[in-house]
Order: C-alpha cells, then structure tokens, then sequence
C-alpha cells in the first residue's frame, strides 16, 4: 500500500473534528487483527474532551500534539473483560502473570498498527506517543484502568495540518536475516548505518549536542542507561499493582 510505503508521523493536526461514525469504523476493522485464541485483549479508551487531554498531557511529557489533536487514543492490554467473563462463566481465570501481560500486549499492538494503517489510508493522520510504557502509572488513573488492564500505545490522530520529510529508515540487507540469525561484523555495522550517520540533520545534532557520534546522542541523551533502570523499576511496580506479577 502506497499509505505505509508513503507514511511520516503528524504532529501538527487540523481544527477539525473525526466523526465518531468513521473512528469507530476504523476501530471496528482495526479489530480484524490477529488474536490470541481469539480472545481479543485489548481495549480502547478515546480521549475527545479538552479538559482530559489537558490532564493526560503531563503523563506524556507535555508533548503539543496531546492536546493539539482532537482525537487521543490509548490502546490497553486487558485481560480484565476475559477474566471476568470466564469467572461469571463458571471457569476459574489464571491471567495474572507475565506471560498473560505479554499475549494481551501483543494483541494490542497487532490492532494498534491496524488502526495507524486504516487512518492514514482514510486521510488521517497519527503520532505514536512511546510515553506511554515511560509513564503508565498517571494514565492508569486518571483513565481508571483496573486490574489486569495495562496502557501499552497511545496515538494522537487527526487530519494532517503539515506535511513533514519522511525519517530515515535502515536498509534492507540490515534487517532481513535469510533461514538463520547472522550477526553483525564491524563491517555490517558501519554500511548498515552510514547513510543515517551521513544525514545532514543527524550530523547537525551530533554538532549541537557536542558529541563524538550519532550512537552517542541516544545514549547519552535520548535514552540513558540511569533513566532506562528507573523507568523499568516503575513499570515493573506498575504491573504489579495491575495484576500481572507477583
């Protein structure tokens, strides 16, 4: 499809409403995906009011496009609904583990891209927020998630007001391992990264971060080691307080 060949992440979104007949539409298909057992683990909370994008922003480290969009999505991991229906069914639930929290993850995920993909292909545009996974605690309750239910994705969508350049994306040969996994040599590894290396904005942030490389500005200043280990430590509290580990 020429809408995910030709996809860029939107930021900045029109003053203009999504009818609920075609979000829901979109939702509805994006239900299509693959399931696990066909248990469907996932729900959606959908963010329209001004007042609550305003409350959920700061769990997303302010970024404009919260509340700039006039439509936020979260995407949920729930093994509440199953559980509870396997309960009232005379069936004795055992979804409070790890393993549990991964299927109904992965489930969410499959949809969350189906979803991306139907936006986009309808004139629609998104931002995937990774904040979501960083942060999960303030979400969980100002949407009033319960037990087993776990934000994984959050996606601001809207009609597009901007029309960014497409980020670089690896090369195939990168990427693609044939029959078995092939590690990297040293060699791989520079041709597999010398066109990123060589963009001219890349080597602008490398200027302007007063590093020595590319590799460094993700982790020195994007995503460090310190903040990694503390975000794990409370996402590990997190999943435990909803129910996914002992």
């Amino acid at each position: 499809m020429d809408s995910i060949k030709n996809r860029r992440t939107i930021r900045k979104y029109k003053e203009q409403d999504i009818p609920e007949e075609l979000l829901n539409g979109l939702l509805e298909e994006s239900f299509r995906a693959s399931t696990m057992g066909n248990m469907q683990l996932y729900s959606v909370v959908v963010t329209r009011s001004r007042e609550m994008k305003e409350k959920l922003a700061p769990a997303h480290f302010n970024q404009p496009m919260v509340t700039s969009a006039p439509v936020v999505l979260t995407f949920c991991a729930d093994f509440n609904r199953f559980s509870k229906w396997c309960l009232q069914r005379k069936a004795e639930p055992g979804y409070d583990n790890p393993l549990s929290f991964l299927n109904a993850m992965s489930d969410t995920l499959l949809v969350t891209q189906n979803f991306c993909t139907l936006a986009e292909d309808n004139g629609l545009g998104i931002c995937y927020l990774g904040t979501t996974i960083y942060n999960p605690a303030p979400i969980i309750e100002l949407l009033k998630l319960p037990r087993l239910v776990m934000p994984v994705a959050t996606i601001t969508v809207g009609y597009p007001d901007e029309c960014p350049a497409q980020p670089d994306r690896l090369p195939l040969r990168g990427i693609i391992h044939e029959e078995v996994y092939k590690d990297y040599t040293p060699e791989m590894i520079d041709d597999i990264y010398a066109y990123k290396e060589s963009l001219p904005e890349n080597k602008h942030f490398v200027e302007i971060n007063h590093t020595e490389t590319l590799a460094q500005i993700f982790t020195d200043i994007r995503y460090k080691k310190a903040d990694n280990e503390m975000m794990s430590e409370s996402l590990k509290a997190t999943l435990k307080k909803q129910g996914f580990r002992k």
